[in-house]
């Protein structure tokens, strides 16, 4: 029997800052049978793997750059969307820390809680469905992220679609919400307020020790 990967570990692969690693993994897609899920998910990221392990690395990292860093309405921090900088968004991200936490899994220390290559490696290992409900829950970001780099098109826009691709249908609250956010962008912080993250969802540059994400770039493939 073929080797497999999980399609949303494999998703968060290829949405991190590339490398060798990483493109030696996506490389090795081709030997591999990438599951459960639904077809179309394991096509667009087998097609992606494909170009992503052609690409020379300074030619793909720069791709990465232009797709996630230059763009706000690309980033891959999920709660900036619909909460901008303003308080509210350090209460989601402590709530997302409770949640990994809760699942016996402790989140690195060196990136926000928030970020959605983390959370999509959580979602392929969390026991029972917690990880996918996390990502539905943050399906309005994610769709957010996913119009952005088809509108730029975006070599990584097939990532975002095989993660919908994993998800549910959108409901017709959702889709309202995307597009009054795609319309106005997240909203603006208000004057006098504190700093949107309290000290303990900050990157701290240490990983955690009891059962820790281990990071797209490391899956064995």
């Amino acid at each position: 029997m073929a080797e497999q990967v999980h399609p949303l570990q494999l998703a968060s692969l290829l949405l991190q800052y590339p490398d060798e690693s990483s493109r030696a993994a996506a490389a090795a897609v081709a030997e591999v049978e990438i599951g459960p899920g639904p077809e179309r998910a394991a096509r667009e990221l087998r097609e992606l793997c494909a170009w992503y392990a052609a690409r020379p690395l300074g030619a793909l990292q720069r791709d990465y750059v232009d797709a996630f860093d230059f763009a706000k309405q690309c980033s891959l921090h999920l709660t900036y969307h619909v909460h901008g900088d303003r308080r509210q968004r350090g209460m989601a991200m402590l709530r997302l820390k409770d949640a990994y936490r809760a699942a016996g899994i402790e989140p690195p220390g060196d990136e926000l809680p928030d970020f959605l290559p983390l959370m999509l490696e959580f979602a392929a290992i969390a026991p029972d469905s917690r990880g996918l409900d996390l990502l539905e829950d943050h399906r309005v970001s994610i769709e957010l992220v996913r119009t952005g780099l088809r509108r730029e098109r975006s070599p990584f826009a097939p990532a975002l679609d095989a993660v919908a691709a994993c998800l549910g249908r959108l409901s017709s609250r959702k889709l309202s919400r995307i597009r009054a956010l795609a319309k106005s962008g997240p909203p603006a912080e208000e004057v006098g307020l504190e700093p949107f993250a309290p000290p303990e969802v900050m990157p701290t540059g240490e990983r955690g020790a009891a059962r820790p994400l281990v990071g797209g770039r490391e899956v064995a493939l």
